[in-house]
């Protein structure tokens, strides 16, 4: 396989240190050549890790897709709103995408990408890395064997953890739906991807039930001040008071999000006034902390999916339910319980499960991207597959507003 290189759009956490990593950890397969990133540090940290010449480093996405080709492919990590005129212009310009999710929070934008990946002929990969996972590729491959028959139902819970909801959707750049999208879509659109890859149908009608309940000004204790830092009298009993979180927490992935600069001195400057400093009951987050919903797909396959933060843990479990058996499955555990009916044995599989990047599925993702751009294989996510969850998705929250039952193709169609 030729080398593969690539230009990167957005180099925050997800372009900057995740994707893209697969370039310094296999400088023989993939190259990044050039980046956009509007803001200067960033840009200039990122093009140093990757040896890009300051020529070929950028402000904005225009400049960098109105040059000549550079490259084989277009890595589109940028803020949600901020996906769809990039990954056109860059399929119009001859480079395979791989495009962050959501595609978009605009149905007809997710429509037409999709489209414009066809009629240029061009990869459109999203990265539904969880597809990529051990867990879920074991589960597929069981329901593939028969393991239990027919599948039926599927029962699927995330557990997005109290911690990450306050960190990414309430402070963080994900709280409000009106600047970014809404939380299911942009949380649980992989998980709306998975149900539909399990199922092995297309989806037929969803309804959905769900609020932001707890993080509201009305739950704020008495004298609680805008800041955490502004001398909080229930600093000891808050279990979103921020220092403890970032200070105490130094080597973790989410204090990137609160400065580039993760020492002590730097992050607590960052939280006296910056966004993730915030008492998560004076933001101006929008997006659910729990919903349910419940899905029919085509195949008589129904689906129930509960999505709440008021977990210890950022998990995702599941059961499967068939004909001649039953599963569970524990995703961050990397247990999988197989129940048959006839016997009544129960086969117990034990996965290894990486701790990093979607238990591995991260990295997984890109080295299968590479070897489609490379060598034109057929990856396990396609545009138009990841169309219909994120219409899923959209759809489910219409349904949630309406308190309606939404049908996916009267809803895809509407207003076309």
């Amino acid at each position: 396989m030729k080398k593969v290189t690539s230009i990167v759009i957005g180099a925050g956490l997800r372009g900057g240190h995740v994707y893209s990593q697969y370039a310094l950890d296999h400088p023989d397969e993939f190259q990044v050549v050039a980046v956009a990133e509007p803001d200067k540090e960033r840009r200039e940290s990122f093009a140093k890790r990757h040896n890009i010449p300051e020529e070929l480093c950028f402000e904005s996405y225009e400049e960098l897709l109105g040059k000549e080709k550079l490259a084989d492919c277009a890595m589109i990590c940028t803020m949600d709103r901020m996906h769809y005129e990039p990954t056109i212009m860059a399929l119009k310009k001859g480079y395979h995408v791989l495009c962050e999710k959501p595609m978009s929070p605009d149905k007809k934008e997710i429509i037409e990408m999709g489209e414009m990946a066809k009629k240029y002929d061009r990869i459109l990969s999203v990265c539904h890395v969880l597809r990529y996972s051990p867990f879920f590729s074991k589960l597929k491959e069981l329901l593939e064997e028969g393991k239990i028959g027919r599948l039926m139902t599927i029962q699927h819970m995330e557990e997005v953890g109290y911690w990450h909801q306050a960190h990414s959707f309430v402070r963080g750049n994900w709280r409000n739906a009106e600047e970014s999208s809404p939380m299911i879509l942009q949380k649980c659109c992989h998980d709306m991807d998975i149900m539909l890859w399990l199922a092995d149908s297309k989806c037929e009608s969803l309804s959905s039930f769900g609020e932001l309940s707890y993080f509201t000004e009305e739950n704020a204790p008495e004298g609680a001040p805008a800041y955490c830092l502004d001398g909080c009298p229930h600093r000891d009993e808050c279990a979103f008071y921020a220092p403890r979180y970032y200070l105490e927490n130094l080597d973790g992935y989410l204090v990137r999000a609160v400065t580039d600069q993760t020492d002590p001195e730097h992050v607590l400057e960052a939280l006296k006034k910056g966004p993730y400093g915030r008492c998560v009951f004076h933001c101006d987050n929008t997006v659910v902390d729990h919903q349910s919903v419940d899905i029919k797909f085509e195949n008589q396959v129904t689906a129930s999916f509960l999505m709440t933060a008021f977990t210890d843990q950022c998990a995702r479990r599941i059961r499967l339910m068939g004909t001649k058996g039953e599963i569970k499955g524990d995703m961050d555990a990397g247990t999988i319980e197989i129940r048959d009916f006839v016997s009544g044995n129960l086969e117990t599989i034990e996965l290894h499960t990486p701790a990093n990047g979607h238990n591995g599925s991260d990295m997984s993702m890109m080295h299968d991207f590479v070897r489609m751009v490379g060598e034109g294989r057929k990856g396990k996510t396609d545009a138009a597959v990841s169309v219909e969850s994120h219409l899923m998705a959209l759809a489910a929250e219409e349904a949630r507003i309406t308190g309606q039952v939404v049908n996916l193709r009267g809803f895809a169609n509407e207003n076309k």
